[in-house]
């Protein structure tokens, strides 16, 4: 008996990996969703940063991003098949920005008073009108994604207090996130 019990103790099943994912993937696809609406967005999705191969002859690897989560209004455009294994040197202004101070906020695309950190092209390729985008980082300040809110069909300025939200919201979803990638 005592033999028996000993090897139940030691085969600790392994969590099922896909089982997993789905959970994770459907409590981040509630929150955007619930962003999406509290916040009356058209487009909401999140980036995460990924090793997307290796450099020649090297081997170093080579920082990247993609659209992993997005949620959309019905009739808006879908962006996440065009955010795939893009390298982050490609968008280095937005990407340091957000290192540095969390939020990048572009109430106005068109308004050449407001810094755009090199997003206006992609604003105009994707139908954004307005845009915001939080770090998302983990407790030990790492960062590990992107949470961006679009608005295509109007111009958007969202005030402190649901800036300090979403943040607030990032955070949340760093969390997640992060225990996901650590089991």
């Amino acid at each position: 008996l005592i033999v028996y019990i000993k090897s139940k103790l030691e085969k600790k099943e392994k969590p099922d990996m896909v089982k997993e994912t789905l959970r994770v993937a459907e409590m981040v696809t509630n929150k955007i969703e619930h962003i999406k609406d509290e916040f009356k967005a058209d487009r909401v999705w999140i980036t995460q940063f990924h090793n997307g191969g290796n450099f020649y002859p090297t081997g170093k690897s080579m920082a990247k991003f993609s659209i992993m989560y997005e949620t959309v209004h019905p009739g808006v455009t879908s962006v996440q098949s065009n955010f795939h294994n893009i390298p982050v040197n490609l968008f280095s202004k937005s990407i340091n920005q957000l290192l540095s101070n969390d939020v990048i906020e572009i109430p106005d695309f068109k308004d050449e008073t407001v810094a755009t950190y090199g997003l206006k092209y992609i604003a105009e390729d994707t139908g954004s009108k307005s845009g915001y985008l939080f770090a998302i980082k983990t407790i030990d300040d790492k960062f590990i994604g992107t949470l961006g809110l679009d608005f295509t069909k109007r111009k958007s300025k969202l005030d402190i207090e649901a800036i300090n939200h979403l943040l607030v919201h990032a955070t949340s979803l760093g969390g997640v996130l992060m225990t996901h990638l650590q089991q």
